[in-house]
């Protein structure tokens, strides 16, 4: 990506990552691992910190994933000699990673945790009632789910269309699965399931008004 920033920001809203990490891109030769590393690592080390390296191997490379962290390791502590750091497998100040996959190998410092979560539209489509924050935070998490939510209701859910652009509104549809409800356990009993002709959803019943809340500023913003 010519703008990681950027990237970074879209792909944490893409439910079914897990996961994701801005690296440093190399052949997977040992002599060229240690040297990126060895390069990547002088700014992210400050004088007495300690570090590790941990890293994983697919593939046929000739060595094992505990010769990359010994070497990768080794190129470390000499490009850093100077300020005096430290390795530390067990509570380091700064880890590095390795991940080797065939002929390439990415070194990088951070893993960017995302919401994880089923690809959108994998589990079908259900219906949304979105009254309030509740209602709100009930569509997302089913489609975090993997589904496709076909919206209702007189809350604003606009911010839901940057986790599915093809998000819409409507009151019905034929291959819907099912209709979901921000309901939660105080209000459950309120709730008559015998008027749907569907089964009946409630995402953010086990949920607390303050936990609702918090999730609620994960979606509206982005993070």
């Amino acid at each position: 990506a010519e703008d990681p920033e950027r990237a970074v920001a879209s792909l944490r809203r893409v439910f079914g990552i897990a996961s994701l990490s801005i690296t440093e891109e190399t052949s997977s030769k040992m002599e060229d691992m240690c040297a990126l590393a060895a390069e990547f690592s002088i700014p992210r080390l400050s004088p007495g910190q300690s570090f590790a390296v941990k890293a994983r191997r697919e593939g046929s490379q000739g060595y094992t994933s505990m010769d990359v962290g010994r070497e990768v390791g080794s190129a470390i502590f000499l490009a850093n000699e100077d300020k005096g750091v430290k390795v530390d497998l067990t509570d380091p100040d700064v880890t590095f990673y390795v991940e080797v996959r065939d002929n390439r190998a990415y070194i990088f410092g951070d893993y960017i945790r995302c919401h994880a979560g089923l690809p959108v539209g994998s589990q079908g489509k259900v219906l949304a009632q979105v009254d309030d924050d509740r209602g709100l935070v009930s569509a997302w998490l089913m489609m975090k789910r993997g589904c496709r939510v076909i919206v209702s209701g007189s809350r604003d859910w606009s911010c839901l269309k940057a986790y599915d652009p093809l998000i819409r509104g409507g009151e019905h549809h034929k291959q819907a699965l099912g209709y979901v409800l921000g309901t939660g356990l105080d209000d459950l009993d309120r709730v008559d399931v015998s008027k749907y002709d569907l089964p009946v959803y409630f995402p953010t019943v086990g949920m607390s008004d303050g936990e609702v809340a918090e999730l609620l500023d994960v979606i509206e913003n982005g993070l």
